[in-house]
Parts: C-alpha cells; structure tokens; sequence
C-alpha cells in the first residue's frame, strides 16, 4: 500500500473536459491504497457517466441530494463523515465559486458544507477563466479557509488555447493528495492481532472459556490501522464493534485460530498474539448435552496447539510478538516467554488486578525484550494500543524476524 492506505476519499467531479481524467485518477488513488467514492455535479455527467466511475470505483456513484432513498439515512451527512478527504476534480470555475461563498444547492458542494475533513481541489478551465479577478480571488479565500489548491497545470487546452489551467495529471495528483497525510508508521506492513477468548467445546451448549472482553486487541488493531497497516484482527467471541476498515476473521476454538492464524501468514511482517487462548481443551466433545446426574463429573483434558510458539517458529516468521496475562511474579513469568518461545516481545500485564486488565477499560503492562524491560504507567486501553504500536513499529525497523 501506498500513502493513502487505509484512507478514505471522496474524489468530486464537476462539469469539464477534464472529467475524463478522473477515471485514471480513480485508479491511481486507488494504487495509494485508497477507497474512493465518487459524487458527481449534473453538469459532470455530460461528460463522463456514472456508470464509468462506479464500475471503477467500485461504490455506487453518488449524484442527487435529494434522493429520498438516500435523504431518508441523511446521506450527504453520512458521506460527510465517511471522507477522510474530499478532492475535487476537476474543479471548474463555477464550483470553485460556489465552494467559496458557502453554496450548497448540490450534493458535492453540501458534502463539502457538512464535512470537517480536508478538502483539496484540482482547477480545470480555459486560461482567461483562471486568470480573470473574480477567480483569483476565490482562490485566495479558499486558501485562507485551508483548501488545498492543486494545480493547475500549463499546456494545451481542449479550448485551442495554450496556457494555465489545465487539470493535474492524475498521477501527480494522487501523490500531492497522499502527501496531505503524514505517513503512517506501519504504512505498506502487514499485520496479524489475534484478540478476545477462546471456547473449547464440552458438548453442543457448554464450553471452557476465560474472562478475556478482547478490548486490548481490538484497540491494537485500530491503531495498526490507523498507523497504515493492512490490519487483520483474527478474534474469538466478544461483545464488541469490530474496528472499522480491519479484516475480520471470527473464530471459536484455539484450533480455529491457529489455522486462521497459519492461513494469513504469507506477507505477515507483524503478528501480535494478543489474545487469550484456552492452554487446554477437552479430550473429547458429547454430541449431546451432558445430563445432571449425582455423581461427580470428571473431564480430561489435552494441550491446545501453542499459536504463538507455533508462528515464531515458522519458517516465514513475521516480528512476534505475545502476551502474558499473570497473577504473580510478572517479569519473571514474562522473560520466560520470550525466551522460551522465542519471541520479540512481551507484553505482560497483572490480572490480579481487578481495576485494569480482563474487562476493563484500563491496563498497566511490562515491556519485556531482550535488551531489558519497560514499565508504561495505567492509562486507557486505545491510548495504550497507540502507545504498543509506535513501540512495534520502531522494533520492526530495527529486528530481524
């Protein structure tokens, strides 16, 4: 991925020759790593048709603002909120008008009213258009209102005339968009989290389980996403929204999220075991269910496969990175891990403690590595899962898995 990766962008298309370049401009977002949805203003649409830019950006494009379908869920205001970005291009002199004076007698430019995401235009008109005054102008109060303005280009124009005011290449556009992101610290990296409990079946209603909510690995997985990682989060069962723009591979047993684990292996430079997975499970499962009776009830029980021991060990070992949840003797307990399992990292937290930890909002946990270990003080499990990412990143710039 790119510098847009895990980025969202609304490319808006106005009226002008120009338009068709905003197909390859789609395409070229898109190989930043973008997802992009397309909103067109009617006079867009005498030039290029919609079902150009929806067949390529692969969403429904965008065209009316009072659609009743879409009005009934507000959706200007959700396409608002959905937008990292909103680049428009081309930008005809017309809409950069509108833009300027706060006009919203369209989709596009009430999108642009609504949002509070950044917006960019790239101008696209004939060269006396872009000279004239009352243009010059509204550029000037669109850049104090921090609109990025990008471009024109010179050349020559569909007009006859050679000048400014030519559109952007795409390609230059794309790259001047990414630039407007800081790049993320994990951006092109792979990274696998596993997160939440396992359940080991006894029969067909009852299982062994621990009391992990999976809130740690669900905040790593949107930090990972946040810092540009294509972020996969594969999780047992829990009670939380999953992170958005994270692939997610639901699972139940610790059998399950090994093969998961394995099956998503190939590229992985990052994988991180933060879930709690079950150390054993029954020898065997009941089709069944078990019936009360007034004897006691003996269960046998057999080692789980070890997920994390099992992907340090791999041939294609990603950097990995475990946990250890522990009651007692913490970094003890911690530098045994990773020694043991060989492992580039440990995270260690007390359990013990009911105020942070298994279903609290709070955690306090020991970096143990090979070169020593780190104490971060309590804080809330998304500034932590921040926190842990930027400390992985700068090990996966440094380690050698």
């Amino acid at each position: 991925m790119g510098s847009l990766s895990n980025k969202r962008v609304i490319l808006g298309v106005t009226g002008g020759i120009a338009a068709y370049k905003s197909a390859e401009l789609i395409r070229c977002l898109q190989g930043e790593g973008a997802e992009v949805r397309v909103v067109m203003t009617p006079a867009a649409t005498e030039f290029i048709t919609p079902l150009t830019l929806q067949a390529l950006s692969g969403n429904p494009v965008n065209l009316e603002l009072l659609d009743t379908a879409a009005e009934a869920a507000m959706g200007h205001i959700e396409l608002a909120r959905w937008a990292d970005l909103i680049l428009i291009a081309p930008a005809s002199a017309d809409f950069i008008a509108r833009l300027c004076h706060g006009e919203g007698n369209d989709l596009l430019s009430t999108v642009c009213l609504a949002s509070h995401s950044p917006i960019a235009i790239a101008p696209a008109m004939n060269k006396h258009m872009w000279e004239n005054n009352a243009t010059q102008n509204n550029l000037q109060q669109l850049r104090a209102q921090t609109v990025h303005i990008f471009g024109p280009a010179t050349g020559y124009q569909a007009c006859g005339d050679v000048g400014e005011g030519r559109m952007e290449d795409p390609t230059t556009l794309a790259r001047m968009t990414g630039s407007l992101f800081e790049k993320g610290l994990l951006s092109g990296k792979k990274v696998v989290i596993t997160a939440g409990p396992t359940r080991e079946a006894l029969d067909p209603v009852r299982y062994i389980s621990n009391h992990s909510s999976g809130k740690m690995g669900y905040a790593l997985a949107q930090a990972a996403m946040e810092a540009g990682a294509t972020t996969i989060l594969i999780s047992g069962p829990v009670q939380i929204a999953p992170p958005e723009r994270v692939k997610i591979i639901a699972v139940e047993s610790a059998e399950n999220m090994l093969s998961a684990a394995l099956d998503e292996l190939d590229g992985t430079d990052i994988f991180i075991a933060a879930a709690a997975v079950a150390d054993y499970r029954p020898a065997s499962v009941a089709e069944q269910k078990i019936k009360k009776n007034d004897d006691d009830m003996f269960i046998q029980l057999v080692k789980n496969p070890d997920i994390v021991a099992t992907i340090a060990a791999h041939p294609k070992r990603p950097l990995t990175i475990g946990f250890a949840a522990e009651t007692e003797n913490l970094e003890h307990y911690a530098k045994q891990k990773l020694q043991n399992k060989k492992l580039d990292l440990v995270i260690a937290n007390d359990v013990s403690d009911s105020t942070i930890g298994f279903n609290s909002d709070d955690n306090r946990v020991l970096l143990v590595e090979s070169g020593g270990s780190k104490k971060l003080p309590i804080m809330n499990k998304n500034l932590l899962a921040t926190r842990l990412i930027e400390h992985i990143a700068s090990l996966s710039k440094t380690s050698q898995p």
